[in-house]
């Protein structure tokens, strides 16, 4: 659970499952977390081995982002855990409203 606690891992796991993303790339796709959050947690999930970071030596610098082999695991383990969120809260938001 250290692995994707906080408000913010989960979603980036998703977002990174879509392949090769930039930082600001990663921002846009999140609203509300700020610069220092996101960058606090790819530091965690690098050092956690689930995040590859690749920096370019090019002006401007470039940095990507993409999943390593154990975080695509990671995200393939918790797509049954969304899908009984999708099902379960949905349904409760549906029956609510």
């Amino acid at each position: 659970m250290d692995l994707i606690g906080g408000k913010w891992k989960v979603s980036l796991l998703w977002v990174l499952h879509q392949g090769v993303v930039r930082f600001g790339e990663l921002r846009r796709a999140l609203p509300g977390i700020t610069e220092k959050v996101l960058a606090s947690h790819l530091r965690e999930m690098e050092a956690a081995g689930l995040v590859r970071r690749d920096a370019y030596d090019e002006v401007p610098p470039r940095v990507e982002y993409s999943l390593t082999p154990l975080g695509i695991s990671l995200n393939e383990a918790l797509e049954p855990l969304g899908a009984w969120g999708r099902e379960h809260l949905l349904g409760a938001q549906t029956a609510v409203g």
